[in-house]
């Protein structure tokens, strides 16, 4: 009974372990919060990686589809707050800079970025989103 006591203490270990480097990663360089509406109109806060290219912001969908993509999908407009600046966006998928986002991230995220592609199972399938200012 104590192997099974051990062993159960170990997996809850390195699960521990594993959630905090995953919210170190994520949270250890600028992180925005998307403001999308769900299905009954209520506001969802996700907080995402974002880096700029030509002069636009870009978030990074994962291939397999996620909550707020899809949030953000059903809502042609929606709000990102950057820097304590919140303001009024539509996006643009660019699956054409798939590679250009993937470096700019890995860059800017480093080691970060390693850690949540190998727990998302790769970026090969990323969709970029350009983001829109409409206001």
């Amino acid at each position: 009974m104590k192997y099974v006591y051990w062993t159960l203490g170990g997996l809850l270990a390195v699960a521990v372990v594993l959630f905090g480097l995953q919210i170190l990663a994520s949270e250890r360089v600028e992180v925005v919060e998307l403001h999308t509406l769900d299905a009954d109109n209520a506001e969802v806060t996700t907080r995402l990686w974002v880096v700029d290219d030509a002069g636009y912001p870009y978030l990074r969908a994962g291939g397999d589809g996620s909550g707020w993509s899809e949030r953000l999908a059903a809502n042609i407009e929606f709000e990102v707050t950057r820097a304590g600046n919140r303001a009024r966006y539509t996006a643009v998928g660019r699956a054409d800079k798939r590679d250009r986002i993937n470096q700019l991230m890995h860059e800017k995220y480093t080691w970060g970025d390693t850690l949540i592609g190998l727990m998302v199972n790769s970026r090969d399938n990323a969709l970029p989103l350009e983001l829109h200012r409409t206001e």
